[in-house]
């Protein structure tokens, strides 16, 4: 397994979005302040592949890793193993009851031809396929990379505090390990199918003895016998062909009697269904009797139509209805108009009285109109004449004659100003209302004269119109006659159509009885087609109830004569059907004697003959099969048995208790051999390591003269140094234990802090070491740590920083 990038939202403390790519690094350190999330991008890698983080002490713990203040968040990781590319994402989201789930977890193959160096984003919509989805993501991951999330963090991801887990493991919880880092896993399958070939190889031996066993006649006297009755079944089949000749013969002598007999008896069933129909007597009358009737009718109708067409004629003579009518029409409205006019005339007389009256009164009102003014003009000029002798000054000019006044003229009161302004508005509403009756008796007299126009008017159209026919009692007299007319008419035409149905119903029975005459005479000649071919003679038609008569006559004589030769025929056939039964029990005899069952028709016969000897020869071919089969069971059953003690010494040699134990004894032995010769060397020759009876590791102590002890009793960094040491081997020697999935995964190693420990010297042989680690470029390696020697030898370093925002981190290359 091979990160190409990692991407964290909201991520225990990384709230802004946050890539670190990965795709171009083999070697790479974490640094910054304790606290700041250096150790949180290797959670993320895990999280992201397995839903938990080894600092959080349980697995499926995931409430610490959304953050705090926020409500969703997203870890996604991009990554490489075997070939192929894969992306992994979950989302988590907080309930209103601040629960964390997770809202979505998915795993998909993207295409490895996709930039790494895009975003994350372009990278996971490469997708290929859909590989697993919710709770199956983890298990799905463990497939892919070939580790358990337990092994994960003891061989890919060394997290902070437990550099010793796989150190100091118990022997069976390290050799589940490796069992899986081997792959030893398959060997166990290769047992178990084993096993299960031994069962099927077993159950085949025994399947092939049990079959073996149901082959009762698989032996020679078995076969000499069946070719022996197979030869007996061919001589019978051969005598029974010449009866079954003889016996078709005689099948065919009886079918044609018989075909004789039932021509008889239809001849007869056909001369027996002959019977004249019921009406036949009285048809001919009664056809008589309605053609008579037909015949009066029609002539009835004929003098109704000539009495309508009479009234039609009288009608025409009349004349013209519509113009007589328009010409009564015209003598009415003429009465009318003349009438309208005298009315109108007196009306107008009187408007003309009522428009004098009017125009008079209008006079009137205006001459007191103009008396009124004048009164008025008369009691402005005093005002005005007493405001002037009101300004004039003895001895100063007139303003008026311009002479000098000498004496101040006498001084009256003057009439009110306001009675005569009064005065004259009322004289103006009496002569306006004189002038409006005056103008609407005008119009009134000018509206009855103009009626009086179209009147006189609408009177010499109606003149017009009668002068064709100036006497209105002629003109009424006229149109009653025709009225008169239209009626006789209507009651011609009634008799006609009475008439008419009269004769269409008689010639409607007529035709009926025409019909049944022709149906008649149909079914004569139906019933002696029936005949015809047992030489009926021919009929008259012209007298349909002779004709049948006869018919009927020559029916009772050949029925007769039919009925004699049908007994003849009868005896005839008796005979040949009590032969044609003794040759078919003579056959079914022979057959019974060799064993064949049969009897009935020839075609019976012969087909269980063919039967038996058809059975007989399959019998044989049986036997035959049956013994060759035998043979090949035999080899079969030994071929199955020797294969299920082939596959039952595999079994016994791959039990777990045997082939699991070396294996992994074997493993164990070269990891602690080779991280031995890197423990020796960061120790600077003091430690080594070595396994002791029960696969437990131990360190062997140079300085105390070669001291075996138990690796628990190493102080803190020596410990570093051994774990290290293992882990070490562990990543660089998996690859050699055997190819499985693991050998796939291992191409990544994660180390996080412990380096705090290590004296300068080992620090630079533990730099030395984890970058000949990284050298090779089939393994990335990253670590974790505050030490700065050792951070500024790491050619990508990645500075992590956290602020009130959250953590921060920036890629500086060296």
């Amino acid at each position: 397994m091979r990160p190409l990038c990692v991407h964290m939202e909201n991520f225990c403390s990384y709230r802004a979005p946050t890539t670190v790519r990965l795709a171009d690094v083999d070697y790479f350190v974490l640094v910054g302040p304790t606290g700041s999330g250096k150790s949180t991008v290797i959670d993320a890698v895990c999280f992201a592949l397995y839903g938990s983080v080894p600092r959080w002490a349980k697995e499926n713990v995931i409430k610490l890793a959304l953050a705090p203040s926020a409500n969703a968040g997203k870890v996604a990781l991009v990554f490489e193993t075997a070939g192929r590319r894969y992306g992994v994402v979950r989302s988590l989201a907080r309930s209103a009851r601040g629960a964390v789930t997770t809202r979505e977890a998915r795993l998909d193959e993207l295409d490895p031809a996709a930039d790494p160096a895009l975003g994350v984003e372009e990278l996971l919509a490469a997708q290929v396929r859909s590989i697993a989805a919710g709770e199956r993501v983890t298990e799905a991951v463990e497939r892919i990379t070939g580790l358990e999330y337990r092994f994960f963090t003891q061989c890919v991801v060394l997290p902070q505090g437990r550099f010793a887990d796989f150190l100091q493991a118990e022997p069976r919880k390290r050799q589940d390990l490796l069992v899986q880092l081997l792959d030893a896993g398959k060997f166990e399958l290769v047992k178990q199918r084993a096993g299960e070939e031994e069962k099927a190889a077993e159950a085949r031996a025994a399947a092939a003895e049990a079959q073996l066993g149901k082959l009762t006649e698989a032996d020679e006297a078995a076969e000499t016998e069946a070719a022996r009755h197979l030869d007996r079944l061919g001589a019978l089949t051969e005598r029974v062909r010449s009866a079954l000749d003889d016996l078709q013969r005689t099948d065919a002598e009886v079918r044609e009697r018989e075909a004789e007999a039932d021509e008889g008896e239809r001849a007869l069933a056909a001369l027996a269904a002959l019977a004249m129909p019921e009406d036949v007597p009285t048809l001919a009358d009664d056809l008589r009797a309605a053609s008579d009737e037909a015949e009066r009718l029609a002539r009835e109708a004929a003098r109704c139509e000539e009495r309508e067409s009479a009234a039609h004629d009288r009608l025409a003579r009349l004349g013209d209805k519509t113009v007589l009518d328009l010409a009564g029409r015209a003598h009415r409205d003429h009465a009318r108009i003349s009438a309208e006019i005298e009315d109108v005339q007196g009306e107008i007389a009187e408007a003309r009285g009522v428009l004098a009256e009017a125009e008079a009164d209008a006079e009137a009102a205006r001459a007191s109109l103009r008396q009124a003014e004048d009164e008025r003009q008369r009691v402005r000029d005093e005002h005005a004449a007493a405001g002037l002798a009101a300004r004039l000054v003895v001895g100063e000019p007139c303003p008026v004659c311009l002479t000098e006044v000498a004496r101040l003229p006498e001084r009256h009161v003057p009439s009110r100003m306001s009675e005569a302004d009064r005065a004259v508005d009322d004289r103006r509403a009496e002569f306006e209302a004189a002038q409006r009756a005056a103008h609407a008796a005008g119009q009134a007299l000018s509206g009855l004269e103009a009626r009086l126009d179209t009147l006189r008017q609408n009177l010499d159209e109606q003149a017009e119109r009668i002068r064709a026919h100036p006497d209105p009692e002629d003109v009424e007299r006229r149109l009653a006659d025709i009225r008169a007319a239209e009626q006789d008419i209507v009651h011609a035409r009634r008799e006609v159509a009475a008439a008419r149905a009269d004769a269409a119903k008689a010639a409607g029975r007529r035709d009926e009885l025409s019909g049944d005459a022709a149906r008649g005479l149909a079914r004569l000649d139906e019933a002696r087609d029936t005949v015809v071919a047992l030489g009926a003679p021919p009929l008259d038609r012209a007298d349909l109830h002779a004709a049948w008569t006869a018919l009927l006559a020559w029916r009772d004589r050949e029925a007769a004569a039919r009925r004699e030769a049908a007994e003849a025929l009868r005896r005839d056939l008796e005979g040949l059907r009590d032969r044609r039964a003794r040759a078919r029990q003579a056959i079914a005899a022979e057959l019974a004697e060799h064993g064949i069952a049969a009897s009935g028709a020839p075609d019976s016969l012969w087909e269980a003959v063919l039967n038996a000897r058809n059975q007989a020869e399959h019998r044989l071919e049986r036997i035959r099969r049956d013994r060759r089969m035998a043979a090949e069971l035999v080899r079969d059953a030994r071929r199955h048995r020797a294969e299920a003690a082939v596959a039952h010494e595999l079994t016994v040699r791959l039990r777990a208790d045997n082939f699991e134990n070396w294996l992994c004894g074997e493993a164990l032995e070269l990891l602690v051999m080779g991280a031995s010769e890197t423990l020796r060397e960061l120790s600077d020759g003091q430690f080594e390591l070595a396994l002791d009876g029960r696969n437990s590791i131990e360190v062997i102590d140079y300085a105390e003269a070669g001291l075996r002890r138990s690796v628990r009793t190493l102080s803190g960094g020596e410990t570093f140094q051994a774990s290290l040491a293992l882990a070490l081997a562990l990543s660089d020697q998996v690859a050699r234990f055997g190819g499985g999935a693991a050998a796939r995964s291992l191409d990544s190693i994660f180390l996080d802090e412990g380096f705090g420990t290590l004296d300068p010297v080992t620090l630079d042989t533990v730099a030395a070491t984890l970058e000949r680690l990284a050298s090779g470029g089939d393994r990335m390696v990253g670590i974790v740590t505050h030490v700065p020697a050792l951070a500024e030898r790491v050619p990508v370093r990645f500075d992590v920083r956290r602020d009130a925002t959250g953590s921060h981190l920036e890629r500086r290359t060296a």
